[in-house]
C-alpha cells in the first residue's frame, strides 16, 4: 500500500514530516508522496529520515491555482494541480517560482488580518502564525476564530469571513492554471489534477472541454483515487483517464489532526487501498511521454 497525497505541518497538515515518514513506515507503506501546498519544505526535511527508515520517499507539490476569468469578469474558483517528481527532486528554477507565490500568500495574509480587524474581529497575525508556522494560510485563521468564539464552525469561518465571496475576503496572486501545468513541467515534473470532484463543474462535458485545454498545456495525468471521490467519482476520472490518455495518481489528502476523518493510507472510513503498481504505471507512463 502507498499514499501520494499527504501534507505536514510545513503547509496545512499537523504532523511534522519526520513523524509522518515514521508513521507511513509503522504501518507498512511501501511509498509516501509529501504533497505539501505551495512548498517543497516538508519533502525537504522528510529526506534523510525516509532513507534512515528506508521507506519511499515520493517528491510532490500541491499547487493554489486560478483558472482565466470567465467573459463577466468573476472571479473563477481555485483549481488544485499536483505536481510529482518521480525521479529526482524539482529544478531550481521551479523552486524559485514557488517562493514568489508563498510572498504572495504572506501578502494576502497581512491584509486579511486588517480586513478582519476592520470588521470588529480583534485578531493578530502572530497569533494565527502560531498555528501556522511555516506557512500560514486560511485554516489557520479560521482555527483562531474558533477558538476565540467569533465562530462555532471551521465552516463557519469559510462562510462568513474567509471564503472568495465572505466578508473579509482577499484575493490572492495565485499562477494561472495553464501556467502551473507548464511550470511542472519545466520543473521536471508530472502535472495532475487534483481531486477533480472539487471543481464547480463536474458533468462529463464540462471536464472534457477543460482537459482538452490543460492537455494542450502539458498536462499529464488526474487524480483518479481521493478519499472524497465515491465509486462512482473513481469510475468516471477513470473512464476520463483512458479516453484522453492521462496518467492515474492519487492519495488519500491526509492533513492529520486538521482532517481528522481522512486516515493516512486508508483514507476516510477506509476507502483507500491503492497499490504500487500505481506508482509504477505513474512512473512508466512519464516516461513514454518523455520519450515522445
Amino acid at each position: 500500500m502507498i499514499d501520494l497525497h499527504t501534507h505536514t505541518d510545513r503547509s496545512d497538515g499537523s504532523v511534522p514530516p519526520a513523524q509522518l515518514v515514521q508513521d507511513a513506515k509503522a504501518m507498512g507503506l511501501e511509498a509516501l508522496g509529501i504533497t505539501d501546498h505551495d512548498t517543497l519544505d516538508g519533502y525537504d526535511i522528510a529526506v534523510p529520515f525516509a532513507a534512515a527508515a528506508d521507506l519511499e520517499l515520493v517528491c510532490g507539490i500541491e499547487l493554489s491555482t486560478r483558472p482565466d476569468p470567465p467573459a463577466d469578469g468573476s472571479r473563477p474558483p481555485s483549481v488544485h494541480l499536483l505536481g510529482y517528481f518521480l525521479n529526482e527532486p524539482a529544478s531550481p528554477g521551479f523552486r524559485q517560482w514557488i517562493r514568489g507565490h508563498q510572498e504572495s500568500r504572506r501578502e494576502r495574509n497581512r491584509k486579511l488580518i486588517a480586513k478582519l480587524n476592520s470588521l470588529g474581529v480583534d485578531i493578530t497575525l502572530e497569533e494565527v502564525q502560531v498555528l501556522g508556522k511555516h506557512l500560514t494560510g486560511r485554516p489557520h485563521f479560521a482555527k483562531v476564530l474558533l477558538r476565540k468564539g467569533y465562530v462555532k464552525t471551521n465552516q463557519e469561518a469559510f462562510d462568513r469571513y474567509l471564503a472568495d465571496n465572505a466578508s473579509a475576503s482577499v484575493e490572492r496572486e495565485e499562477p494561472q492554471l495553464m501556467e502551473a501545468v507548464r511550470k511542472v513541467r519545466e520543473g521536471g515534473g508530472l502535472p495532475s489534477l487534483a481531486h477533480p470532484v472539487r471543481l464547480p463543474e463536474r458533468d462529463r462535458a464540462s471536464l472534457e472541454q477543460l482537459l482538452r485545454e490543460l492537455i494542450d498545456n502539458g498536462l499529464q495525468a488526474i487524480e483518479v483515487y481521493h478519499s472524497e471521490h465515491s465509486p462512482e467519482d473513481t469510475a468516471l476520472y477513470k473512464d476520463l483517464a483512458a479516453q484522453f490518455n492521462l496518467i492515474e495518481t492519487g492519495g488519500t489528502d491526509f492533513h492529520g489532526e486538521n482532517k481528522p476523518s481522512i486516515h493516512l493510507g486508508t483514507g476516510k472510513d477506509n476507502n483507500m487501498h491503492t497499490t504500487y503498481v500505481l506508482l509504477e504505471n505513474m512512473r512508466r507512463g512519464a516516461a513514454e511521454m518523455s520519450a515522445r
